[in-house]
């Protein structure tokens, strides 16, 4: 009895984590601020014990930080995380475009459907937070490429923590065309198997990435 007790109210952490991580990634809850057990519990029709362990999961994962006399809020991305998250991803993106004479077929194509749901989502007016899933999934296919659960793993960790920032760049951007464009451009060297190119382009891409990031923390919230 007491067992299915457990996976009940871990069940409901994990939907509450869900909804949080949903609204900090939408901007809804904009790096800084406080996340309040008695708020958020009444908001979401849970416990507060159910907020306390759901927060402690968002520490872990970098997307809230807790300070003492201050309790929890949402992690602010500083700049050289930013650039420290941008060479992780390098590493790892890289890694799978090597690989991709070596992997296997459907993990090709997983790489192409990520480029065409990206493609048909980038339209003009597109929701920011559509454009970022889709064109995340192209990366994280990219790093799929390595066959390694692992890396596959860390590539969501590193990723994450961007996500704080990353619906606010594609806001600011409007300009969806150029970045289908831009992923095009890869996985075009990709299927042409130039892959040395294709790095030096993913080493370019993920620059400008950078630099859009540094510009969307460096802008106040609201």
């Amino acid at each position: 009895m007491y067992e299915r007790l457990r996976v009940d109210r871990s069940t409901t952490v994990d939907r509450v984590v869900d909804a949080l991580r949903a609204a900090m990634f939408a901007g809804d809850l904009e790096p800084g601020t406080p996340l309040r057990e008695q708020p958020l519990a009444e908001a979401l029709g849970v416990a507060r014990s159910t907020i306390r362990e759901a927060m402690t999961m968002l520490v872990t994962e970098g997307l809230a930080v807790r300070e003492p006399n201050k309790g929890v809020s949402v992690a602010i991305l500083h700049p050289e995380a930013v650039a420290d998250i941008c060479r992780a991803r390098f590493v790892l993106e890289s890694a799978g475009i090597r690989a991709w004479f070596d992997a296997d077929e459907a993990a090709r194509e997983r790489v192409r459907e990520a480029m065409r749901v990206f493609a048909a989502t980038a339209k003009d007016g597109a929701d920011p937070e559509a454009l970022t899933e889709t064109h995340l999934a192209i990366h994280r296919s990219l790093v799929a490429l390595t066959g390694s659960e692992r890396l596959i793993a860390t590539a969501d960790s590193v990723t994450s923590e961007a996500r704080l920032a990353l619906a606010r760049v594609d806001a600011l951007r409007q300009d969806a065309r150029q970045q289908v464009a831009s992923h095009r451009k890869l996985i075009r060297l990709l299927e042409r198997g130039e892959l040395d190119e294709c790095v030096d382009e993913l080493r370019r891409h993920l620059a400008g990435a950078e630099e859009s990031l540094l510009e969307a923390i460096a802008m106040p919230p609201g």
